[in-house]
């Protein structure tokens, strides 16, 4: 197998995409923030003490894809031309799907997997004081589409928005 970020001596360094012509790219990336059933009601109720948890969530999800290149050394800095961050309480945890778009030469995958994953610490941040126990759990890209390789949904997933 080949990796992409290493050179044939094995030295990181980063893809050059300049000949890359640009496509309408986008993915999905779906995550979890599990917590005991006294946070569940209190998110539920909006009773949270330091507030509306899931609208501080979403925004630091979205300020979050927009900021890859700072945190991953090796990412390319690309227009992020839509992110969505969507919240869902089920009966036990947090439930948050992220969506990426743009039209660049690389993919939105990280910018996706970013924004599950702050999105998640916010959440976790908002809480903490009620539930020291809550957990991120189960990050993963789930969809993807555009660029060389076309689209691809993870085995076992839904297409987003389906």
């Amino acid at each position: 197998m080949k990796f992409t970020h290493l050179t044939s001596a094995g030295d990181a360094h980063m893809v050059d995409v300049t000949a890359k012509q640009p496509t309408v790219r986008e993915a999905t990336a779906r995550g979890q923030v599990t917590c005991s059933p006294t946070v569940m009601t209190a998110l539920r109720d909006g009773t949270v003490p330091k507030g509306d948890v899931l609208a501080v969530a979403r925004v630091a999800g979205i300020a979050a894809a927009k900021r890859v290149p700072e945190l991953l050394p090796l990412a390319h800095t690309i227009g992020v031309h839509g992110a969505s961050v969507d919240l869902t309480i089920e009966s036990d945890h947090v439930a948050i799907e992220a969506t990426v778009r743009t039209a660049d030469r690389t993919g939105v995958e990280m910018e996706a997997l970013t924004a599950v994953s702050v999105a998640a610490l916010a959440i976790v941040d908002m809480v903490k004081g009620v539930d020291r126990s809550a957990r991120i759990e189960n990050c993963r890209i789930v969809a993807k589409s555009g660029g060389r390789s076309g689209q691809w949904v993870r085995e076992g997933e839904s297409w987003p928005n389906a």
